[in-house]
C-alpha cells in the first residue's frame, strides 16, 4: 500500500500529463489526506518543508551555472568552442562528427547541462555538419547523444542536486565525473568514426598549423573556464556553491568586454530564461523535499532495503538491480526530479553494502542521461529533433547506436569503483 501511495500515484499522475513539481507535490498531498484526512492536513507542515528545501546555500549554484551556460551560448563562444575541436580531429574519418563529440566535453565543463548543449551548440554543430555532406539525422544524433556528457563532466547541475539530497560531498562528485565523463567522449568518438567509414561521411584534409594556433587563441579563455573551476575547488579558493559564481562572472566578462558579441536584448532574454529554469527546478526541489519527509516517516525506504537484503546481499547485484531501476526510471521521469526522489532512498542502501556515494552519485546521473536519449521524455530527444527540424522518429532511430557506448561506460563506472573514487581521493585527500 505504501508503495503504491508513493510511486504509483506519482506515475500516474505523470501518465495523465501532469508536470513534475505538480505531480510529485500532488502525490505529497493526498498521501496526507490518506493518513490525517482532510481536515487534518498540516499546511504548516508542507510550507516548512517546502521553503527549507529550496532555502540552500548549496542550491545557489544551479542558477549560476545555468547563467554562465547561456551566456557562452549566446555571446558566440560556442562558435569559437567547436572551430577549434574542428581543427584538432578534423582530420579523423567524419571529422566533423568527432569534433562534435569533442566540442560537448569542453562545453561540458562550463554549463553542466545536456538541453543547453543539445540548444546552443546543436544548431552550430548540425549545420556544419549538413554543409560537409553529413546527413541530418546522423547529425542530430551525434548532437543528442554527446550533449549527455554535459552533466556528468564537472560542473555539473544534476551532481549537485545529488549531494544535496544524498548527503554526499558536492567537491567529490564534480571532481569524480571527470574520468567517466572523458571515457563517454572517447566511446561516442569511436563509434562516430566507425560509422563514418562504413558511409563515407566525409574527413576534414584542409589542415593548416596557422589555423590550428589561431582557433586555439580564440577559444583559450573559454577553454580555460573548467580549469579555472576544478583548480579554485581543489586549492580551496572558493567552494562548488561559489564557483558557480565565478564561472558567470568569468563568462559574462568574456561576451562583453573580450568578444563583444553580447547585447542588452540577448543579455535580459538570457537572465529571463535562467530565472524561469531555476524557478522550475527549486519547485521541483520544494516538492521532492515534502515528498523526501513523508517518504522518510513512513520507513519505505528501510521496509525497500531490508526486501533488497532478503534477494541479495551482493553489492554487484545490487549496482546490477539499481542500474535496471534507474534505466527504466529514465525514461519516465526527468533527471532532476528522478534525483530528487530516489536519492534518499538509495544513498542509505548502498552505504549498507558498502558503495561509496560519490559513485553512486555518478552511476545515478549517468543512466538517467541515456534517459535522456529514451522517450517518452527524453528531452535531448525533443530539442534536438526540434533544432534539426526531423520527425521524432527518426531521431530516436539515429541515437539507438550511441547506447552501445554509453552502455559500456556505464558499466565501467559500476564495477570499477576506482572511475569515480580515485581522482577525489587524490585531489582533495
Amino acid at each position: 500500500m505504501k508503495l503504491f501511495l508513493f510511486l504509483g500515484v506519482m506515475i500516474a499522475l505523470f501518465i495523465l500529463g501532469f508536470s513534475v513539481p505538480y505531480a510529485i507535490g500532488f502525490t505529497s498531498l493526498i498521501i496526507l489526506v490518506v493518513e490525517r484526512g482532510f481536515a487534518g492536513i498540516p499546511f504548516d507542515i508542507i510550507t516548512q518543508k517546502m521553503v527549507s528545501g529550496a532555502n540552500s546555500f548549496t542550491l545557489l549554484a544551479v542558477p549560476f551555472f545555468l547563467f554562465a551556460g547561456k551566456l557562452m551560448n549566446t555571446g558566440g563562444i560556442t562558435k569559437k568552442i567547436f572551430n577549434f575541436a574542428n581543427e584538432v580531429v578534423g582530420r579523423l574519418p567524419g571529422g566533423l562528427g568527432v569534433a562534435n563529440v569533442l566540442t560537448s566535453v569542453i562545453f561540458a565543463g562550463m554549463s553542466g547541462s545536456a538541453v543547453a548543449d543539445c540548444a546552443g551548440l546543436g544548431t552550430i554543430e548540425i549545420r556544419a555538419m549538413e554543409d560537409k555532406g553529413f546527413d541530418t539525422p546522423f547529425s542530430a544524433g551525434v548532437t543528442a547523444a554527446s550533449s549527455t556528457i554535459g552533466p556528468v563532466i564537472p560542473p555539473s547541475v544534476p551532481l549537485i542536486m545529488f549531494g544535496v539530497m544524498g548527503n554526499v560531498s558536492i567537491a567529490s562528485l564534480l571532481i569524480a565525473g571527470a574520468i567517466p565523463g572523458v571515457l563517454m567522449g572517447v566511446a561516442m568518438a569511436v563509434l562516430v568514426i566507425i560509422i563514418s567509414i562504413k558511409r563515407g561521411y566525409p574527413r576534414n584534409d584542409d589542415f593548416s598549423l596557422r589555423r590550428l594556433w589561431k582557433t586555439f587563441k580564440e577559444a583559450f579563455l573559454p577553454i580555460l573556464t573548467p580549469v579555472i573551476l576544478i583548480g579554485g575547488i581543489m586549492t580551496g579558493v572558493f567552494t562548488p556553491t561559489e564557483a558557480a559564481v565565478v564561472a558567470s562572472i568569468y563568462s559574462l566578462v568574456l561576451c562583453v568586454l573580450v568578444y563583444r558579441q553580447l547585447t542588452l536584448k540577448e543579455f535580459i532574454q538570457i537572465c529571463k530564461d535562467t530565472i524561469r529554469e531555476s524557478t522550475t527546478i527549486l519547485f521541483i526541489v520544494g516538492a521532492s523535499t515534502l515528498y523526501g519527509y513523508l517518504l522518510t516517516r513512513s520507513q519505505l525506504p528501510t521496509i525497500l532495503m531490508n526486501a533488497m537484503f532478503q534477494l541479495t546481499t551482493n553489492k554487484y547485484v545490487i549496482l546490477l538491480l539499481i542500474n535496471l531501476f534507474l534505466l527504466l526510471i529514465g525514461c519516465f521521469i526527468e533527471c532532476n526530479a528522478a534525483i530528487m526522489i530516489l536519492a534518499p532512498m538509495l544513498v542509505p542502501m548502498c552505504t549498507a553494502v558498502g558503495i561509496d556515494g560519490v559513485q553512486l552519485g555518478v552511476i545515478m546521473v549517468l543512466n538517467l542521461m541515456i534517459g535522456l536519449l529514451t522517450p517518452p521524455v527524453g528531452m535531448c530527444l525533443f530539442t534536438t529533433a526540434r533544432v534539426a527540424n526531423i520527425r521524432l522518429e527518426t531521431m530516436i532511430k539515429e541515437c539507438v547506436p550511441f547506447y552501445i557506448p554509453l552502455g559500456i561506460v556505464l558499466l565501467m563506472v559500476t564495477y570499477i569503483p576506482a572511475l569515480t573514487t580515485w581522482l577525489p581521493k587524490i585531489l582533495l585527500g
